[in-house]
């Protein structure tokens, strides 16, 4: 087991932090991509058939060629959609993921060249405060994209995303409290330091759970996919949207999966700990964050879309109540022991 993180309050140098900023982003243009071909191998085999296998070798350049040919199509713009307004959507969404990812904590603190290197793009001490302000982004965005489109689709689409984000968020938050109360702080380099001794799935479990469900109507992915749903808003938010914007519509949805599942991870499954020496904690988080992506595909080609009323009373009635009485029993449990 990785030793708790060191004392993480020193000042790295400008071209840290700009090297630090070169590899989030690099690592995140290469995974998603991976991502997409691994989803639709695994829903093949889930549903008895194949899967992509015809460009490259078992399919694997498929995400090539799909790329190629969002870059190919034209930029084309409804002539009744909002000029400014209308490519900012798919720019916020992109953008909230990507400062979210920077504060995921991949090892402990190591002597790299002239001083100490956090492994992680900033440790701030609001940390999950933060995830939050940042993921917010892509409520604007969405609701920007739908609602600029100038179609009635996509502003349906947009309303629904709105309402759905701001229903489950407030779950989601609450769901985090009983592991900020365990660990003491707010900064995830703490909280996974916190874990030493044991993951906190265990003791907080049903917060666990109710995060995982939560985190699939905040990427919406389905069965909570109604802001998108093809049966009556044709595609949602996106109707209106092709080429590189549509792609980047895409490339948002993958980067919240993997943001939920880096953030569950390090709250409750220990984060970049596990056996072995120091250089392997990067790997730990990544297995265990893929693994809680992988729970993400197998859900969608298990269960069916569910219907908007239902969506809206699982949120309220259920996951709420739920994560207000895990928030209540473990502070006072916190309290007394």
């Amino acid at each position: 087991m990785t030793p708790p993180i060191a004392d993480a309050t020193f000042a790295e140098s400008a071209w840290v932090m700009v090297v630090k900023s070169l590899v989030i982003f690099a690592v995140i243009f290469a995974i998603v991509p991976v991502l997409t071909v691994i989803e639709r191998k695994a829903l093949g085999r889930f549903q008895a058939r194949y899967g992509p296998n015809r460009i490259g070798p078992f399919g694997l350049m498929q995400p090539l060629a799909d790329a190629i040919k969002l870059i190919g199509k034209e930029g084309y713009r409804p002539d009744n959609a909002l000029a400014f307004l209308y490519p900012l959507g798919p720019a916020l969404v992109v953008f909230s993921g990507v400062t979210v990812l920077a504060i995921l904590p991949w090892g402990n603190v190591q002597e790299i060249g002239d001083g100490p290197v956090g492994l992680y793009g900033i440790d701030v001490s609001i940390g999950i405060l933060y995830f939050f302000a940042f993921s917010a982004f892509a409520f604007y965005g969405l609701l920007l994209g739908g609602w600029a489109s100038g179609s009635k689709y996509s502003f349906l689409g947009a309303m629904r995303s709105a309402a759905q984000l701001i229903s489950y968020e407030i779950s989601m938050g609450l769901a985090l409290l009983g592991a900020i109360m365990m660990a003491g702080t707010l900064s995830l380099t703490g909280i996974v330091a916190a874990q030493d001794d044991v993951w906190y799935v265990i003791p907080q479990f049903l917060g666990f759970l109710i995060f995982m469900v939560a985190g699939f109507a905040e990427a919406n992915r389905a069965p909570f996919d109604l802001p998108e749903a093809d049966a009556e808003l044709v595609a949602g938010y996106q109707t209106e949207y092709g080429g590189m914007r549509f792609g980047s519509f895409m490339l948002a949805e993958y980067l919240e999966m993997v943001v939920i599942s880096g953030v569950a991870a390090t709250f409750f499954l220990g984060g970049y700990m596990g056996p072995g020496p120091g250089w392997l904690d990067p790997i730990w988080l990544l297995v265990k964050t893929l693994c809680l992506v992988f729970v993400f595909f197998w859900v969608r080609a298990t269960l069916p879309r569910l219907r908007y009323d239902q969506l809206m009373s699982l949120g309220w009635k259920v996951l709420l109540p739920l994560a207000t009485l895990n928030v209540l029993v473990t502070a006072i449990l916190v309290t007394v022991l």
